[in-house]
C-alpha cells in the first residue's frame, strides 16, 4: 500500500498546528483592533458633531468585548518561536 496506509504517530504535527492557531488568533486580534479604532473615531466624531452615537458606541463596545475575549483565548496558546 502507499504512504496513506502508514499509521501516524499520535501528536505528530501538533506543535505546528498550535503555532499556526496562535498566528490565526493574532490576525483576528489585529482585525478586531483595527475596527475598534475605526469605531472609536466614528463615535467620537458623532459625539462632537452632536449626532446620535448610541449605535456606534454599542458597536464599539461589542468589538472591544470580542477583542478582550480573543486576547484571553490567545494567552492560553503556547508562545510563538
Amino acid at each position: 500500500m502507499g504512504a496513506s496506509s502508514r499509521p501516524r504517530t499520535p501528536g505528530a504535527g501538533t506543535r505546528s498546528r498550535l503555532v499556526r492557531s496562535g498566528e490565526d488568533f493574532d490576525i483576528i486580534i489585529g482585525f478586531l483592533a483595527f475596527w475598534a479604532l475605526v469605531l472609536l473615531v466614528v463615535t467620537v466624531w458623532m459625539e462632537v458633531t452632536a449626532q446620535p452615537a448610541l449605535g456606534w458606541a454599542l458597536g464599539l463596545l461589542a468589538s472591544l468585548l470580542a477583542l478582550y475575549g480573543m486576547v484571553r483565548l490567545r494567552r492560553k496558546l503556547p508562545a510563538r518561536r
